[in-house]
This record gives structure tokens, C-alpha cells and sequence, in this order.
């Protein structure tokens, strides 16, 4: 995730405008995006937790395609209490026993100022969250507490495979955090047969 200051509200003239683009678009697209007959559960077993940033593609960075993994996404890829519903849910409903942590570098979430963004909320809307705002002193620390949440949970099943990716926003290369070493993303061109994502 990136952060930005947010500036002016777009006009909702503006908004409609989007949305009206959104929906010709779909419109054009319809026929080869459409997925019937195709099964709700993951055909790899897998699920992806990952940050929402709009850089961030995690299907094309794995290699996989539509159908392959359930996808988590929010800000920092961080593991909340509603990471672990979903991932409970994939695993207990959807068969999935593998969960891969995408995070990345040039995270907004990496050294963000949870109190200075809580002071901004306290003024701009009145109160405080209550929810934990989840940021990191840096990326390899973030993903490995992600990792260890998900190791810890009594909700996520004991013989689940865990591997954790950071992604290099400029090379479009994958880093093990567990074995230091760099992996070729789907986006390099290069060997994508990782025993992690297979």
C-alpha cells in the first residue's frame, strides 16, 4: 500500500463518470471474463494474503491464474481477526492447506505513524479506531509477524503450509523470507516452478 495526502474529494459528477466507465467496460469484457461451471473452491488448495496496494497484482506474481487461490487483501497484508475468518473459512468450507504472505517493498505501511494517522481520525471524524492500524517498523519484520499470527492462530489448521514472499516493487522478483534467497516472479519472465507455489 501506498499513502498519499488525500487531498480534495472528487466531485460526484466525477464519480458517476467512473462509475458509468466501470460498467461499459464490463459491458465489453463480459464474454472472456466470465467463469461458469467453474468450481468456488481454490483449485490449488491455496490462499494468498496480501496488501491491497494498486501496484500489486498477486495472480500474475505467482504465476497462477483465475480459480488457483482464494486472494485476502488490505492494507499491509497485515493478519487481522477478519484475515483469519476468511482464511478459516477457505480452509474449513473450500479445502484450501496452503496460505502464501505477499508483502512488498514501498509499503505505506512500513514506518507509518500510527499516532499521527489516530490524531487525524480524532479530528477529521470525532473519535479514534478501535482496531489496531497494524503498521511495521519495516518489511521483513511486518511479513514475519504476519507469519508468526498465522502460526500461532488455534483457528488455522496445524498441518498448513505457510510461506511468506516479500516482492520487489522494482524488479518484480519475490524474496523467501524463510530461506533468504530470490525467487523469479511471474512478471520477470523467468522459472516460475517454485515448490511454493505449486
Amino acid at each position: 500500500m501506498s499513502t498519499q495526502d488525500s487531498g480534495d474529494q472528487p466531485e460526484a459528477a466525477d464519480s458517476l463518470s467512473s462509475v458509468d466507465e466501470l460498467i461499459e467496460h464490463n459491458r465489453q469484457v463480459a464474454d472472456a471474463v466470465k467463469t461458469p461451471g467453474m468450481a468456488a473452491a481454490p483449485s490449488r488448495h491455496m490462499a494468498i494474503v496480501t496488501c491491497m496496494d494498486a501496484r500489486l497484482d498477486p495472480l500474475a506474481e505467482l504465476g497462477l491464474d483465475i480459480g488457483d487461490a482464494h486472494v485476502i487483501r488490505n492494507a499491509g497484508g497485515v493478519v487481522t481477526d477478519d484475515v483469519i475468518r476468511s482464511l478459516c473459512i477457505s480452509q474449513q468450507k473450500m479445502g484450501t492447506r496452503e496460505i502464501v504472505v505477499v508483502h512488498h517493498t514501498s509499503c505505506g505501511m512500513c514506518g507509518l505513524d500510527e499516532a499521527e494517522l489516530s490524531d487525524h481520525l480524532k479530528r477529521r471524524f470525532g473519535e479514534r479506531p478501535e482496531w489496531p492500524i497494524g503498521a511495521f517498523a519495516d518489511d521483513t519484520t511486518g511479513l514475519r509477524d504476519a507469519i508468526a499470527e498465522l502460526e500461532a492462530s488455534p483457528l488455522i489448521e496445524r498441518d498448513t503450509a505457510i510461506f511468506g514472499f516479500l516482492y520487489d516493487i522494482e524488479s518484480g522478483l519475490l524474496t523467501d523470507v524463510a530461506l533468504g534467497e530470490t525467487v523469479a516472479a511471474a512478471t520477470g519472465g523467468a522459472n516460475t516452478d517454485s515448490s511454493a507455489v505449486t
